[in-house]
């Protein structure tokens, strides 16, 4: 029997449930970050894909504390305008879970995680070296979404790429070398390693 559901009843949870329940697959961002001390933070979103690739813009959706205080990534790119999407293989899923707990602000989630911080090409906040792949990027704009989220827009201005994963001639990225992870609903996540063409129809 089919079910019909009016969002304006249901809590925030309930919808949130269904959301990430029926939205899938999410890529996931592992978000590096320096605060204004230059200190690392590392944290992944699975709220987040490209928009425009003129100009180049993807997108965050960062959550704000029970508190309605900035959680880390938010605070510092509001104070330092840059961040750095690293894609999530599936080498790194578990470093990406580990970077996920509950760190008090200052904590190193790379070092504790086992991942390695390499210095940004344009901007202050690093990227990571297992990563297959990271973009560097510039605040843009952010969009408040009431008091509890932020739409963090970032312009990529440079690109990192591990051996073998893009043809520097054609451009072309090899996805069984990015090897991506994705969030399905609750803690369940996926591959990309099941693959199909369509080609795109021709009127």
């Amino acid at each position: 029997m089919p079910v019909s559901l009016d969002f304006n009843e249901l809590s925030e949870r309930e919808r949130y449930k269904l959301m990430i329940g029926t939205i899938i697959p999410r890529p996931i961002a592992l978000v590096t970050t320096v605060d204004e001390h230059g200190r690392i933070n590392a944290a992944p979103f699975s709220f987040f894909n490209c928009l425009s690739a003129d100009p180049p813009i993807l997108a965050i959706g960062v959550e704000n504390n029970a508190d309605m205080s900035f959680k880390d990534t938010g605070h510092n790119i509001r104070m330092t305008e840059v961040f750095t999407v690293n894609i999530v293989s599936f080498a790194i899923a578990e470093a990406m879970h580990v970077c996920g707990a509950r760190y008090p602000r200052g904590v190193d989630e790379l070092k504790e995680a086992g991942l390695t911080a390499m210095p940004g090409e344009k901007v202050a906040s690093p990227y990571i070296a297992e990563a297959p792949a990271a973009f560097e990027c510039r605040r843009h704009v952010t969009l408040e979404l009431g008091r509890s989220r932020q739409i963090v827009m970032g312009e990529i201005v440079y690109a990192h790429y591990r051996d073998g994963v893009v043809d520097p001639q054609r451009l072309h990225v090899d996805p069984a070398a990015i090897d991506a992870i994705a969030r399905l609903g609750g803690d369940t996540c996926a591959t990309t390693r099941d693959r199909f063409e369509m080609l795109t129809p021709k009127l």
